[in-house]
């Protein structure tokens, strides 16, 4: 499913933001994971677009953006930036559908303009802090990056396995085997970019302290599979969030958008048929 021809650029904070625009109908948000593009959406836009109009930005130094700006601190403006999207496109109501980071600055969007969000899907994600043991390794392994000035092959073989379900390299090899590569060709020009998000969402501060503000419609769905997020870290969203909705994605890792797409689209498409 190739969407280049639905590719734009706009200008925010003096950089290029790349992103897809797809489809007509309510605007559907979307924010992909560390580490991945729009590309990981591809089956949810070839699903939605035919409803909805699917505007699909692409995380600094990710993709086809641009390196992070010099105003990029926090997600709070990562949240700004995407929020100067929906401005530049003169939109003005839009749900928000977010995977790993992408549901982190979601969450700090809505509550940013929380009459501007009409529902929030946060996928394998968590809005609290980051447990302290999970920051030390995943500090350390930035660590090694910024040093090498790339992600050397025994990180790739690290980090890979937190991204998929249990038997993803027999039963979905060229999914891994192309994210391992788009590792391990990550130019070192976009490598300082790709820490300093790493360090920011890893570091981010806790909205789960701002539960009780979310009021929209909100689905949040856990891959069982998942090493990144675990499953608990859902409940702990569900609980706190009043009238949420979990679901649990059978046989699924970090990156289920794509392992089980269907699943997935069926879902998306209840919720918003529900809520829309």
């Amino acid at each position: 499913m190739d969407f280049s021809s639905h590719r734009q650029q706009l200008m925010i904070a003096d950089r290029k933001l790349s992103y897809l625009d797809v489809g007509t109908g309510p605007i559907l948000l979307f924010g992909h994971s560390y580490l991945w593009d729009s590309a990981m959406w591809a089956p949810q836009i070839a699903a939605l677009s035919a409803h909805y109009r699917c505007i699909v930005p692409e995380l600094w130094g990710h993709g086809q953006s641009d390196l992070l700006p010099d105003d990029g601190k926090t997600l709070l403006d990562i949240a700004d930036h995407m929020l100067a999207l929906m401005d530049a496109l003169n939109i003005t109501d839009f749900s928000v559908i977010g995977q790993s980071v992408g549901a982190m600055w979601g969450a700090e969007l809505v509550l940013k303009a929380p009459t501007r969000v009409k529902t929030l899907v946060m996928l394998n994600s968590f809005i609290g802090f980051e447990p302290e043991v999970t920051r030390a390794k995943y500090d350390g392994m930035l660590d090694m990056i910024t040093a090498a000035k790339a992600i050397p092959a025994p990180l790739i073989s690290a980090i890979s396995p937190l991204f998929f379900a249990n038997n993803a390299a027999q039963n979905t090899p060229e999914l891994v085997t192309d994210f391992e590569h788009s590792l391990a060709t990550i130019s070192a020009e976009k490598i300082p970019t790709i820490v300093k998000l790493g360090r920011m969402i890893f570091g981010r501060r806790d909205t789960m302290e701002c539960a009780e503000q979310f009021t929209l419609p909100c689905l949040i769905m856990a891959g069982v599979e998942d090493k990144a997020r675990s499953v608990l870290e859902s409940y702990l969203m569900s609980d706190a969030i009043d009238g949420s909705q979990l679901v649990h994605i059978p046989a699924a890792g970090h990156i289920s958008t794509l392992e089980q797409a269907e699943f997935i689209n069926q879902h998306l498409a209840d919720f918003l048929a529900k809520h829309h």
